[in-house]
Formats: structure tokens, sequence, C-alpha cells
């Protein structure tokens, strides 16, 4: 089960793991915890008062779309988006959307789903939501809620017969070594890299965690798969633009991994890992 924030959050953050697992037989589904109603429109190419209008039915046909080419299952939990506020002060966040949420009141229908789903292995974004977006945030709080409680009988005894996941990871996807090999190989290649301007900040902008990495999973073959998925939320990625500036066999050679925190488990494994199921299988 990948806990996400908003319909394209699958396809950006693990999309080729979770691919290469429902080849291999896995029962995989991705629970999407709004609908991405106040998202942007990133695409220039549908940035029309049309689409606009419609940005919540559009974002649901998307996230169809992007199930099928991942091969997965999808879920959603029904929670309102809260928007990325901006601004100094920033603006309060508005009424009713997720990120106001009570963590323990929001874990309620992750609680279910995880009580019916029966996942062995759990994934979501750590405690900083992988970026500061107050859905992001609340994911990872109510996932944190849930892995716990789901277990636990004496914990939302409405929600299902008691089911406790075994493994709980953090998406990792964005640490300096895997830019900076990135970077370097596209360079060596073509005397130019997407990630100069990036590189330049990182020490004063991000915080790197790829100290935190425990488990990388190969699964280059599935990149394909995992860029056509996000290609699918053509609202939300520019098909011309950054995300898919490096060249699929440079990725694949460079770093062909998606990478993860192991964060709890309740089976024996050992660290580093090379799949989520160490332990499990």
């Amino acid at each position: 089960m990948a806990v996400h924030a908003h319909p394209d959050d699958e396809s950006s953050k693990g999309a080729a793991a979770m691919a290469r697992y429902a080849a291999e037989g896995v029962e995989v589904l991705v629970v999407t915890c709004t609908g991405g109603e106040r998202g942007s429109v990133l695409n220039p190419k549908l940035d029309r008062p049309d689409v606009w209008e419609n940005i919540a039915t559009i974002r649901r046909a998307e996230m169809d779309r992007a199930r099928e080419i991942l091969g997965v299952d999808q879920a959603w939990l029904g929670f309102v988006d809260s928007g990325f506020p901006e601004g100094d002060p920033l603006p309060p966040l508005p009424e009713g959307c997720f990120g106001l949420m009570d963590p323990q009141d929001a874990a309620a229908p992750l609680v279910e789903l995880i009580r019916r789903f029966r996942p062995h292995v759990v994934t979501t974004y750590d405690e900083e939501g992988g970026y500061p977006h107050p859905d992001h945030v609340m994911t990872h709080k109510v996932s944190m809620v849930a892995f716990e409680a789901a277990g636990d009988a004496t914990r939302y005894p409405d929600q299902g017969e008691p089911w406790q996941p075994l493994k709980l990871y953090y998406n990792m996807g964005w640490s300096k070594a895997r830019m900076l090999a990135l970077h370097e190989a596209m360079i060596e290649a073509t005397g130019e890299s997407p990630y100069t301007e990036w590189m330049k900040q990182w020490d004063e902008e991000r915080t790197d965690k790829g100290d935190r990495v425990t488990t990388r999973v190969p699964c280059g073959e599935f990149f394909e798969a995992r860029d056509d998925a996000l290609r699918a939320h053509a609202t939300q990625v520019d098909p011309d633009g950054f995300w898919f500036a490096v060249p699929l066999n440079i990725q694949q050679k460079v770093w062909p991994t998606e990478d993860y925190e192991l964060v709890k488990s309740h089976v024996d494994t050992r660290t580093p890992e090379d799949d989520l199921f160490a332990g499990v299988r």
C-alpha cells in the first residue's frame, strides 16, 4: 500500500518500484488522500479556463489512466486538497481542507482500508512530507497513526477486523547523491545538465537525507512506465519539461533504483535492503 497526498504523487514517488512489484504479481494499492482540487495547472498547453473549471473531474480521469499504466489498484480517501500556501506571511489554509484535519480523525478511513486490503508493506512520506506541502505533512501524520492503530483491536473498533502491516517505509527519492550522479552523467554526455541550479542551491535550500536510505529497489526497466504514468497526469506536468530532461538510458545506467527508508518493521531484516519485502517473503 502506497499512501499519497494527491493524484500524480504516486507517479513521481516510487512508481517504478510499484510497477515492478505489480508485474511480479504483488497486489499494489495506491491510496490518494485528496482529489487534488486546488492543484496548479503546470502544463502550459492545458492552462485554459475549461480545464480550470473541471480540474477535479480531470484529475480523477488522469489518475485512472496512470493507475492503468502502472498496473496497480487505487482508492480515494475523499479529503479536500489544501492547496499550497504562498506569501509572507503565509495565508491560512482553507476551511475544511485535509491539512487542517485532526490526524486521529483523518486516520479512520485509512485504518479501514488497511484492515480491508491487509497490506504487508506500507509506504508514505517522511516527517516533512518530502516537501512542506500541508497535505504531504498530513499524509505522513495520518499514515503513522493508521500503521500503529490498524492492528490494535481497541482502536477504531468500527473500522473492521485488526490487521498489522509488517513494514513501513518513507519515500526517499531526492538524495543529493542521486541528483549529483545524474547531474555529472548529463554533463559528461551532453555538456549541460537540468540540475545545474539545483546543485548550486542544494546546501542553502535543501536538506540532504541520503544517509537515511536503507533500501534501494532495482526497477530501472520500469522507468518508462513511471514516466508514462506521470505524463498521464497531463495537467500536472509539462511533457517537455524538467521531469523528463534526463534520458532513460542515462537514468537506468547511473541510478537504476528507487530508494526508501525503513522506519518500522515487525519482521527481522538487515539493512541495506534491495526489496521492500525483505523478511516478509
